[in-house]
Formats: C-alpha cells, structure tokens, sequence
C-alpha cells in the first residue's frame, strides 16, 4: 500500500504579515496532484489541519475544497486533529464524512478503533491518536500521573490490544500527533511541555509498522519506521533551512516500509541575514537574497536611521528586523533577549527566584513552579477548545 503523509497545514495561518492563503491553497493543489500521478492509496494527515480553534473563513473554505478534491479522486483519506485544532469542530460530521473516504479521528476514546483499508496482500489498520492534551485525557485513560508519555503509552496499549484480535498478518499505520525525542523543534511550534518534559521516547510507538507524526514543522525521520512530515510551508524564520516536503511511503506485504520525499512548491525562499547596516546594503554576496523574505539582524553598536526602509531598497521583502548589537561578553548593555534565548519558562522563572532570593528554588518549589506553568497551559487549552 502507498501512503502519502503529511501534516501541520495550519490553514488561516499568516507568516509575519504575509497572508499565506494563497500559498496553502496551491499546497492543496500539489497534494491533490502527488496523490494522483504517484498512485497513492491512502492519505495521512497528521494533526494542525488549521492554525487556531476558530479558523477564518477563507481557512475553512479550504479545508472543504480539499477534502471534495481528495473525495473526487477515490482516494481514502485519514486525519487527526492536532493541538492548534479544535478536535470537536474539526471532527463535526466525522460519521458522515466517513461515506466518502474521509476519516477524521479526533476522540480521544476511539484510539482503539482503527480505520482498515485492504490492498492485495490484506489489510491495513489506521489507528488515530488525535492531540492528547495530558490535563483533558487523563481520567480517560486512568492514568495517574498526567503526562504526555503517561496518556501516549495508555492510548497505545489500545491499539496494540485492538491490533492483537486482527487477522494474522495485518499491517498497521499510527497517525500521532506529538513531540518524540530526537525530533528537532523550530520557533513556530506551540510549546506543549507538561510536567517539564514535552518529549516523549520513540518507544511507545513500539508494535506498528509505520508511526505518521505530526506537530514538528521540519521533516525528519526518528527511526525507518517513525517519521515527521513536517509543515508544508516555512512559518518561521527558524526553517530557512527546511526542505519542505511530504513522505511517500510503501507498506509492503511483510510490513517493511520503504520512503522517498516528494517535495513541496516553495513560495518565496526565506534568508536570514546578519551584519551592520551598510555592510548588508552594500554585500554582493547578499545579492541572492533580493527575492527572497528576509529576517536581517543588525549587529551595529548604535541603532542607525530608518533602517527598515533602507534594508526594503535592496531587499524588498524584508519582514524581519532584530537588533543585536555585538558587544563585549562582560558588557552590562548585553540584551535581556540574548540571555533569555533557548530558556524555558521553567528555566526563567527559577532564574528569577535565585536572583531576587540569592538562592534557587528547593525540590518542593521547583515543583510548584511546574505544577503552576502546566495548570497555565491546560487552562488555555480548555479555554481555546471551548471557544
């Protein structure tokens, strides 16, 4: 069986102030074309279908154009719904959906029940584990500590138990939308820490032929059988360097898998470049990035005039101006952003504790200070969700 994986569309989602509609809607295009002309069988799609719970309009008219396109083509398609989605207004009409080839997976207590398409060789079970937000899914999965490798592990445990009463020799496919250690993070990714750890071990996936994940926006691969997709499309500067793409997948008889990358149009590349003002303006080996979206970081002492307008003359789709003069490391006037760059909110807050106390928090208060951090986030996915 051929399987086309791919996730994190975010649809409605604009990078800096460039509305991406239109970028997206030809991502679609290009999917719809991959499906066709490298005969795949199946269509993944991990998780952040939209960028938010409430996406605009033009979003949804999207979403619904791709999913009559990818209907018109005869072609099953399984989704989930990933932490930037509302899993209740992405799975509304799921059932009926269902009739033309569309499964949406978004309930957390239907883990268990696979989606199974048959090929020539049997079948193969699709299992949807949907964003487990540790806080909501808990009591769900009665596990006692509220963790993602806690209700991961629990949600598996279904899925090999369903798997288990399945004919001998069926294969399996898991769609999980998550953060795996080995995985590499970019700036656009929402923080999903709980508990102090966001990761979890590729191990729990153990027992499937081929793990589809999303939420990570750079391609990559974990293990042969454990892959990212990543977002088609760049949404910060962090992924200058990504190649944008999805994963064409071959689920032989024996359950081996064997992958290419298709890769995915590019709207504009992005650069980040990084100097004084006049040396930027007057490189000439800067001059490939004229075309592209532009994040400059000006290291001059003295923040000079106008310096967007100036950069907009020779690179007009500049979107991005950082200031970060070069100093001395023994500078007082070093920025408060450069020494809180790469700290978690764990990190600074205990920080900040050491500094106003002269000494940091004990056992006991660093668990206060993440007991409190993760009643934070839950509560904004339960607003987020409710809305």
């Amino acid at each position: 069986m051929r399987l086309l994986h791919t996730s994190d569309w975010h649809l409605g989602r604009a990078f800096h102030r460039v509305n991406m509609l239109g970028a997206q809607a030809e991502f679609i295009g290009h999917l719809v074309t991959t499906v066709r002309e490298h005969a795949v069988d199946a269509v993944v799609v991990s998780g952040d279908v939209y960028d938010r719970a409430v996406p605009p309009l033009a979003a949804v008219e999207l979403f619904d154009d791709a999913l009559h396109r990818l209907a018109d083509l005869g072609v099953p398609t399984v989704m989930i719904s990933g932490n930037h989605d509302s899993a209740r207004r992405l799975g509304v009409g799921a059932g009926l959906i269902d009739r033309a080839g569309i499964h949406l997976r978004t309930e957390p207590s239907a883990v268990g029940t696979p989606v199974v398409l048959p090929d020539a060789h049997g079948d193969v079970a699709f299992y949807g584990l949907p964003y487990l937000e540790p806080a909501l899914v808990r009591d769900e999965f009665a596990v006692e500590k509220a963790g993602h490798e806690a209700v991961l592990a629990a949600a598996m445990e279904r899925v090999r138990a369903d798997l288990a009463t399945r004919a001998r020799g069926t294969r399996s496919v898991v769609l999980a939308h998550a953060f795996v250690t080995g995985g590499k993070a970019s700036d656009s990714e929402r923080d999903i820490t709980v508990g102090g750890v966001a990761a979890v071990p590729a191990g729990v996936f153990d027992g499937v032929d081929y793990v589809a994940l999303g939420h990570l926006h750079g391609c990559q691969t974990i293990t042969e059988r454990v892959r990212y997709a990543g977002s088609p499309l760049a949404y910060s500067f962090s992924e200058a360097d990504h190649r944008k793409s999805m994963w064409l997948v071959d689920l032989d008889a024996d359950g081996s898998v064997a992958a290419e990358r298709v890769d995915c149009p590019v709207p504009r590349p992005l650069a980040r470049i990084r100097g004084t003002l006049e040396d930027l303006l007057a490189d000439p080996g800067l001059a490939r990035h004229e075309e592209a979206w532009v994040e400059a970081t000006l290291t001059d002492p003295v923040r000079p005039a106008d310096p967007m307008a100036r950069l907009a003359e020779r690179f007009p789709h500049t979107l991005s101006l950082v200031f970060d003069p070069e100093r001395a490391p023994g500078d007082p006037q070093v920025s408060y952003a450069r020494r809180l760059a790469g700290r978690s909110d764990q990190q600074i807050a205990q920080d900040f504790v050491a500094h106003v106390r002269g000494a940091g928090p004990d056992l006991g208060e660093t668990a206060v200070l993440r007991e409190a951090f993760d009643a934070v986030r839950a509560d904004a996915t339960v607003r987020e969700v409710a809305r």
